[in-house]
């Protein structure tokens, strides 16, 4: 049986030579897209603007992919 060694990354101080796993930049994302929709709507929680994003989610066949940034708020504002 063989076992594959992942290569050690060589060690670099410069921001541009750091790799970002692609779902830490989905998650800045989310996290600016609930920023934004708090902003517009301070008196909803938290919790309820995730939960109008997943619905926005669930009825684009449970994908937020391929939607902007603008019509993801959009249609999370008409839920909420």
């Amino acid at each position: 049986e063989k076992s594959v060694q992942k290569p050690s990354a060589p060690f670099s101080t410069h921001p541009s030579d750091v790799f970002i796993p692609p779902h830490t930049l989905n998650l800045t994302s989310f996290t600016k897209l609930l920023k934004k929709l708090q902003e517009m709507h301070p008196e909803v929680s938290r919790d309820e603007i995730v939960n109008a994003v997943v619905e926005v989610r669930r009825n684009n066949n449970g994908i937020l992919s391929g939607l902007s940034i603008s019509s993801i708020v959009e249609r999370t504002s008409v839920i909420l």
